[in-house]
């Protein structure tokens, strides 16, 4: 007869002799007490008895290793006794079930508790000076659905139901797709989310600024200087938003398709014109008020009729545009500028936020779930796996710096 040798270390003592697991250091950076007693208050355990710590926690290593189905995560739990350790589970015992999880998820997508996690984190992030602040960008992405394609006629125009969209990709190419679009403002320095929202395909970004601007400044405790939008914000309510309630300044660039004559004495981009017909030249911006110059004095052309026919001064005619006068005229930096050019790059920020999220985290190849609760609830798993991957990570090395 075999006599099975007693276990000389816990399954504990055990984890001590390797390094921590990269799900484990991120669910460390984690405060989930009040996510937890939120939705322990109708029950503290699952049908098959497993704590909510758990299952949340799951639902998060979902997105840390890219998971797409609820079947994954039921598999990769069975066979990996680490793995259901970490996502706080007996790493002997058994697991939930793949309809267990399912409707966890609908309970998790109901309370709306994960809007408060992720804002929980963006103050985390701005306490530990991972952003900047000083300059968010705004776009949007489109996210296919996971449920079947409908003819147009038979879709709700309620802003949250499934639709098709339209849009140019980055070639100029018409491309559409049946789903949702995820709106989101995003810091320009460490490229994480601040502010996120979830509508219909059709849904115009320019009608989300509003929404995204206000849950943007609740999430933050510094005043941004600078909104970074591309051509498709370029709507006038918009610069008068971000001046007026945020008292920042809006950087997007002139839509010329639905462009307009400029103003008498003035170029297309806000630029004043002399008297002669020439372009006159930035000289500087300062609380709000564009200084111009005359091309002449400054050798930018040869006016036939000299810097005298405009003014006797030898410093040349000068001209100054207010941008309270026309916030989407006008704008400091000047519209076009090299200052304006460098602010206006930093926009691809969120582009490169919605890469990573798609690529590594699995935003729409990992999104299995039906209905906009669910769909939201998904991004923002997405999102809040990506801040608590980059606080994770600060802490470590922290850590590693002090010892």
């Amino acid at each position: 007869m075999r006599i099975r040798q007693g276990y000389l270390f816990s399954f504990e003592d055990a984890l001590k002799f390797e390094p921590r697991s990269r799900l484990r250091i991120i669910l460390d950076a984690l405060d989930l007490d009040d996510v937890i007693d939120k939705l322990s208050h109708k029950t503290n355990v699952g049908p098959s008895g497993y704590s909510v710590y758990a299952k949340l926690c799951s639902l998060i290593a979902m997105r840390v290793y890219n998971m797409k189905t609820f079947t994954e995560l039921v598999e990769r739990l069975t066979v990996d006794p680490r793995f259901r350790y970490d996502c706080g589970f007996d790493p002997f015992g058994r697991v939930p079930s793949i309809a267990t999880f399912s409707r966890f998820y609908n309970q998790v997508a109901a309370s709306g508790i994960l809007d408060d996690l992720f804002s929980k984190l963006v103050h985390t992030a701005e306490e530990m000076n991972l952003l900047d602040i000083s300059a968010v960008a705004i776009d949007a992405t489109k996210l296919k659905a996971y449920e079947k394609a409908k003819p147009r006629k038979d879709i709700s125009n309620d802003g949250q139901s499934a639709n098709w969209g339209s849009k140019l990709d980055t070639n100029g190419n018409q491309i559409t797709w049946f789903g949702y679009k995820v709106h989101m403002a995003v810091d320009v320095k460490s490229e994480l989310p601040l502010a996120i929202e979830v509508t219909s395909a059709s849904v115009n970004d320019g009608k989300m600024a509003e929404s995204i601007l206000k849950h943007c400044q609740k999430n933050l405790t510094s005043k941004p200087q600078y909104y970074l939008m591309d051509a498709g914000y370029d709507h006038k309510a918009i610069y008068e938003l971000v001046r007026n309630d945020y008292q920042a300044q809006a950087i997007i660039p002139l839509n010329h398709r639905r462009g307009k004559e400029p103003k008498a004495g003035f170029d297309f981009d806000g630029t004043p014109i002399c008297s002669a017909g020439y372009r006159m030249v930035y000289w500087g911006a300062s609380n709000g008020v564009n200084k111009f110059r005359c091309p002449h004095v400054l050798g930018k052309c040869d006016c036939p009729f000299g810097s005298s026919w405009c003014s006797s001064s030898n410093y040349g005619l000068v001209v100054k545009t207010r941008v309270k006068d026309d916030p989407r005229l006008f704008c400091t930096p000047h519209r076009g500028t090299a200052n304006w050019q460098k602010l206006y790059n930093k926009r691809t920020a969120v582009e490169r936020c919605f890469s990573r999220l798609k690529e590594h985290l699995g935003l729409e190849k990992g999104l299995n779930v039906r209905g906009f609760t669910k769909v939201l609830s998904h991004v923002y798993l997405c999102a809040i796996t990506m801040i608590a991957s980059v606080i994770a990570l600060n802490i470590t090395q922290k850590k590693l710096n002090a010892a």
